[in-house]
């Protein structure tokens, strides 16, 4: 399937919907609004996007603490 439903991205995350729609608000997850009552979808390949810039931040992040 090309695109998610923001309730299949919670779920794939492991998050609460309201968390998936504020990513999608803020521009952090790239979204679509699909039909006549402006659905929103995301692309699974920009969901898998996001999880690589997350894991990129985590290992900046670990890489920056005090050894």
């Amino acid at each position: 399937m090309r695109f998610l439903r923001l309730e299949d991205v919670a779920e794939e995350l492991n998050v609460k919907l309201p968390q998936v729609r504020a990513l999608v608000k803020s521009g952090e997850l790239p979204a679509i609004q699909i039909g006549g009552r402006g659905m929103w979808r995301v692309e699974r390949v920009e969901l898998e996007n996001y999880i690589q810039r997350r894991y990129a931040e985590a290992r900046e992040e670990i890489a920056r603490e005090p050894k």
